[in-house]
Parts: structure tokens; C-alpha cells; sequence
């Protein structure tokens, strides 16, 4: 039973995470190519692999420390565990990686759980955009967008079986114990009725060029 409640775990730690990319999707304001993403129109025309590794790795490490914390909590308590984590860790072990990193981490949603997960207009934008490539089985990699000497980030965070747990439909993948802890911690909660390989939110990094 112990072996079957850490491989969950492990599974479920390392969930929700960014899907494989090909395509890169590198973006400037300052000029001219317009480059359509849905609804929103922006310019394309800096390609800085440094730049979009160095996203990645921020994002990557993010989720890594994330995800032993979750899976200890799993360990210890379940998917009620999850839940206990996310709602008093998660926060400030985020913001604990952006001062490691010295750049501004945040996990938005056009479906928060949390309302300081919202999404801004333009991060609901490229939330869309990642859908509709998901959607449409199309090769993608992350935005960057540069402006000011400050590079933007952005990738998708995308659901698998695991993230149904807490973020499928209650009752049916929901177990009722969660719902129930989820409605007391998130009355306003939107982040359910998800299903597998469904973009649920995104990263949204932002750092320094240098």
C-alpha cells in the first residue's frame, strides 16, 4: 500500500506541468511582423534561445521544489494533503524560488482557485493561444516578449490524469472529502471540471535580459 501511495505521489508531484514544445514563439513590441495568437495581435522578431532556456529553467525548478513539497504532503495525507499545501506552501515557496532566481514567478489562470491567480487581459490571451495549439495538436514552445530590457515568459501549465484529483469534476474525480476542504478554503473557487491534457493555466515569468 506504502509503494502504491508513493508512486501517486510521485506521478502527481511532477503533474500539471509544461508539455514538450518545438516551436518557439519569441516576441518584441518594438517592431513590425504582426503575429496572431487567437484575438490579440503582437510583434515577432527576437530569437534568444539564452533567454527562453533561462524561462524554462526558472519554471522547471519552480515546479520541482513545488512538487517534493506536494509529494510529501501526499505521502502523509492524500489528496487532502494536496490540498493543505497548496493553500498555505505553495505561495510562499514560489516566491521563495522568484528571490533565487530574482525574477517575478507567478502560476496565473483564466479559472483561478485562488483569486490571486488571476489572470491579467494579455495572460488570457496567451492562455488561448496555448489552448487552441493543444487543441489542434500543434507544435509550440513558450512567448517571450521583450520590452525594456525585461523579458516576459510564458508557458503553459497543462492538466493530466493526477490534476483531476483536485481539478476534475467532483464526484467524479473529485473524492467528496476534497470538495468538501476545497468549498471551505476557495468559496470562489473556478479551477474544476477540467479534463486530461487541458490547459489550465500558465507560467508567468518575468527577469531581467542581463
Amino acid at each position: 500500500m506504502k509503494n502504491i501511495i508513493l508512486i501517486l505521489a510521485i506521478v502527481f508531484a511532477f503533474s500539471c506541468k509544461d508539455s514538450p514544445k518545438v516551436k518557439q514563439e519569441v516576441l518584441d513590441n518594438s517592431d513590425s511582423t504582426s503575429l496572431s495568437i487567437g484575438t490579440p495581435e503582437i510583434d515577432t522578431k527576437i530569437n534568444d534561445s539564452l533567454l527562453l532556456e533561462k524561462g524554462k529553467m526558472y519554471a522547471q525548478t519552480t515546479q520541482k521544489v513545488l512538487g517534493k513539497n506536494l509529494m510529501l504532503n501526499i505521502q502523509k495525507n492524500g489528496p487532502l494533503g494536496a490540498v493543505a499545501f497548496c493553500n498555505e506552501k505553495a505561495y510562499p515557496l514560489t516566491d521563495s524560488m522568484a528571490i533565487v532566481h530574482n525574477a517575478k514567478i507567478k502560476r496565473v489562470s483564466d479559472k483561478p482557485r485562488n483569486q490571486n491567480n488571476k489572470a491579467s487581459k494579455k495572460e488570457l490571451e496567451y492562455i488561448e493561444f496555448f489552448k487552441s495549439k493543444i487543441n489542434n495538436n500543434e507544435s509550440y514552445e513558450p512567448i517571450l516578449i521583450n520590452e525594456n530590457g525585461i523579458t516576459n515568459f510564458y508557458s503553459p501549465i497543462v492538466t493530466n490524469t493526477m490534476c483531476l484529483n483536485c481539478h476534475g469534476v467532483p464526484e467524479t474525480n473529485i473524492d467528496p472529502k476534497v470538495t468538501q476542504l476545497l468549498n471551505d478554503k476557495y468559496p470562489f473557487d473556478e479551477a474544476i471540471g477540467y479534463k486530461e491534457n487541458e490547459v489550465r493555466g500558465i507560467w508567468s515569468i518575468s527577469f531581467k535580459d542581463e
